[in-house]
């Protein structure tokens, strides 16, 4: 009886400690390897605003756009997914967290008995994840709320004028140390990279550990520097846009839209004028004007002309108008001839007289003849 009662009190085995392990590993990888991809990204704003402009573009998909805006729904959905995995992440790893006092120095006081490397790391990754879960919430909320807001001056204005450089400064240290810290435990828990030497396995990464961690915290740190740089000499226009590279090309790309449809459908409209024309004059090649019309057959003969024959007689009017005026200057000139010459008339008057008298004496001296 004794016996059957300690069997049912003992404690079943199970393995959901080993799948929540295991969705914990695989979290954290994915997230590890993000953050340094991210980094990487990130840095890209030591070579220039241009090549941070053209990364944050790509990330919006701006080659699959005709106009190169680009689809900054992409970056929330990336952004979703991150924020989601991170939660998972911390979910599980708030398990394995000291809940109490006196759990926090049950483990202090071992770590300082035994002086183990790896554990001093688990608990540096300890403290700096129960930060990141605050401050990495802020920081992705942010990009999710607001997908389209990555460009160089957008970027630096949110760590200059909206005051987010301090919690970029906590957030780069925790996460790079969280991040490098947890890809190299990774590595130990499930034997990666174990070799034949499994001491000098640990040592070459450790080794890589610490380099990685030191290249991205100073890749990280310039990066920061370039944006509070950026920032304070753009903290006049907070909230314009970066108009570089990427943008000219996209609003060049933007403006051509409108000028060839602009075009299209003039070419349509000179095309639809040219053939209402064209059937306009064929209209009018087949039928004349009406003033052109042929007479019927069954007319009479003497019908009379219609109204435009006598057209011809205005077109006769300034001829005789100009004649008039003619004759009236030949009147004026001989007016002004006669007014010269009066003497010429008085003796021109005078020779018909005796022309005259001399006409009348001529048939007296035939009669007298006569006689």
């Amino acid at each position: 009886m004794e016996s059957y009662i300690i069997e049912e009190n003992k404690p079943k085995s199970s393995r959901l400690p080993a799948r929540l392990d295991l969705a914990q590993s695989g979290t954290g990888l994915i997230l590890g390897l993000f953050m340094w991809a991210h980094m990487l990204l990130v840095g890209s704003i030591v070579l220039g605003k241009d090549a941070f402009d053209f990364v944050a573009k790509t990330m919006e998909l701006s080659f699959l756009s005709d106009t190169g805006h680009g689809y900054p729904i992409a970056v929330f959905f990336a952004v979703s997914g991150v924020f989601t995995l991170f939660i998972i992440h911390a979910l599980l790893g708030v398990r394995k967290f000291p809940i109490s006092w006196r759990q926090h120095r049950v483990i202090r006081d071992q770590m300082q008995m035994m002086k183990h490397t790896d554990t001093n790391l688990w608990y540096i990754q300890v403290v700096t994840g129960f930060i990141m879960f605050f401050f990495g919430s802020v920081h992705l909320y942010t990009m999710l709320v607001n997908p389209g807001s990555i460009d160089p001056f957008l970027s630096a204005d949110r760590v200059v004028s909206g005051n987010y450089w301090f919690l970029y400064f906590v957030l780069l240290i925790s996460v790079e140390l969280h991040a490098s810290i947890g890809l190299y435990r990774l590595c130990m828990k499930w034997g990666w990279f174990k070799g034949k030497d499994a001491r000098h396995s640990r040592k070459k990464l450790k080794t890589l550990k610490n380099r990685l961690m030191i290249f991205f915290l100073g890749l990280g740190f310039l990066a920061l520097l370039m944006f509070i740089v950026i920032g304070w000499g753009h903290r006049q226009n907070a909230g314009e846009r970066y108009q570089g590279t990427a943008y000219r090309q996209s609003h060049a790309a933007t403006a051509e839209a409108p000028a060839a449809s602009a075009a299209e459908e003039m070419e349509k409209t000179a095309d639809e004028t040219g053939a209402a024309s064209h059937g306009a004059d064929m209209q009018e090649t087949a039928a004349p004007p009406a003033d052109q019309a042929p007479a019927h057959d069954d007319a009479p003969a003497d019908t009379p002309a219609p109204a435009d024959d006598t057209e011809p007689v205005h077109d006769t009017a300034p001829a005789a108008g100009a004649a008039s005026e003619h004759d009236t200057e030949a009147v004026q000139d001989a007016g002004t001839s006669d007014a010269a010459g009066p003497a010429q008339a008085d003796s021109r008057t005078e020779a018909d007289t005796h022309d005259q008298g001399s006409d009348a004496h001529e048939p007296t001296h035939s009669a007298q003849e006569t006689q």
